[in-house]
């Protein structure tokens, strides 16, 4: 693989770990709170309006840095680099797999509800949501730690 091509990989891979962490960060740090903190038939109302957007991006962006991140980890020399970014892409398929699995098959259901007619027998989904998001986001800090570090050494 040519320099350029391998230079603009890195590139791709680092601004797509970093805008995965740095999204699903400030989901934890702010967004999260602010939802726990509301009554349930706001929460629903809220995360009727909040997934929007973020339903059909966030897909492309994991999976597209974890093919960059992979094709580094096969084509950079050296074995740190290789296991670096494998390590990467590893945490990015993890991070799609817990969204694909656990966070995403909540929000929909939540959104389905009625915010103002919450069933008798609702059941908040908010405390296991956050524990699915808190390893998605660990994951994806992981992700961006191994891609910066296998990025300074190539």
């Amino acid at each position: 693989m040519s320099t350029v091509v391998a230079d603009l990989l890195s590139v791709l891979a680092l601004t797509g770990s970093g805008t995965v962490a740095g999204v699903l960060f400030a989901v934890a740090l702010s967004t999260l709170p602010a939802l726990i903190a509301m009554p349930p038939g706001r929460y629903v109302y809220a995360q009727k309006l909040l997934g929007r957007n973020w339903d059909p991006t966030m897909p492309v962006v994991v999976l597209s840095s974890t093919l960059a991140e992979i094709v580094l980890a096969v084509s950079t020399p050296g074995i740190a680099a290789t296991l670096l970014f494998g390590g990467a892409a590893v945490a990015l398929l993890g991070v799609s797999v817990v969204s694909h699995w656990c966070n995403v098959p909540i929000n929909r259901q939540t959104r389905e509800l009625d915010p103002d007619r919450l069933p008798e027998d609702w059941h908040d989904p908010r405390p296991l949501w956050r524990r699915w998001h808190f390893l998605r986001t660990a994951l994806a800090m992981l992700a961006l730690v191994c891609t910066a570090v296998a990025v300074t050494i190539t």
